[in-house]
């Protein structure tokens, strides 16, 4: 009798064990606070505002895809260099910063569907005539800077005769070039056109020329391990460019022609 009774408390234990891991289980990311790092020197996609707070079109939109698929996270500020490298050590959780999907990249990360597509511009001084391309500015023996380790940069590795000077913010590569010492600048457009609509002093002294040289779509980026993290948060920026959420946040910050929203997405992939 008494190993009888035994043997149904252990029976009952181990089914008490075995629904408490099966039934209801929540998500693992509604279980923590994640971390989202960003590298606040693009205005205006994400900066520091004069408040010393983080601001910017993307700060808007994690925050808007973190209430849409239900996570707590604390947004932190890293360099652009700490970005990747702390994404894959797990210091973070995930990273928006304007960060293009590049293939190279698939190989290390996983990206979610493009929220925004932009590209790459080039900047003279407002005064500047006779320039409209790179071809220009190395005819001239002139030197170009862009943002070290930035898809501006790597653009300018197939120019193996051009000056080049790297710098690690976008925003001292245009003060070196008011200031005379570069001649010109070569980044995202939507760099330029914050100062545009945000800095007229330094806008007067600039100027944006020639065409759009790339065509390079954003994405969220997550570890490759994290295929549940990544759904939802596909889910989530699906649903907000489906319902304008992205285009009203587009408008907001004045991104004009120099971003496009996508008009839609299936899949994963731009229709």
């Amino acid at each position: 009798m008494r190993e009888m009774r035994r043997k149904w408390i252990l029976l009952f234990c181990t089914a008490m064990v075995w629904l408490s891991a099966c039934g209801g289980e929540e998500p693992q990311t509604a279980k923590r606070t994640l971390i989202v790092a960003t590298d606040a020197t693009l205005p205006p996609m994400s900066f520091l505002n004069d408040q010393n707070q983080l601001a910017g079109f993307e700060i808007d939109l994690i925050d808007a895809v973190a209430k849409q698929a239900g996570f707590e996270y604390d947004l932190i500020n890293v360099e652009w260099n700490g970005l990747f490298g702390g994404l894959i050590t797990k210091k973070y959780d995930l990273v928006i910063s304007s960060v293009t999907i590049l293939e190279e990249r698939r190989e290390r990360m996983a990206f979610s569907v493009p929220y925004l597509q932009s590209g790459l511009s080039l900047v003279v001084q407002r005064g500047t005539q006779g320039v409209t391309s790179l071809e220009d500015v190395q005819a001239q023996d002139g030197i170009v800077g862009a943002q070290r380790a930035t898809t501006a940069f790597f653009y300018l590795e197939d120019y193996s005769e051009l000056n080049k000077q790297a710098y690690e913010l976008y925003g001292h590569a245009i003060q070196d070039l008011i200031k005379g010492e570069i001649a010109a600048v070569l980044g995202e457009s939507t760099g330029t056109l914050y100062y545009k609509n945000n800095d007229a002093a330094v806008f007067r002294e600039i100027k944006m020329v020639g065409d759009i040289l790339t065509e390079e779509h954003y994405g969220i980026v997550a570890r490759k391990d994290e295929a549940e993290l990544l759904q939802r948060v596909n889910e989530a920026l699906n649903k907000l460019l489906a319902d304008g959420t992205v285009a009203r946040l587009h408008e907001k910050w004045e991104l004009g022609q120099a971003a496009v929203v996508p008009k839609t997405i299936a899949s994963g992939k731009e229709d």
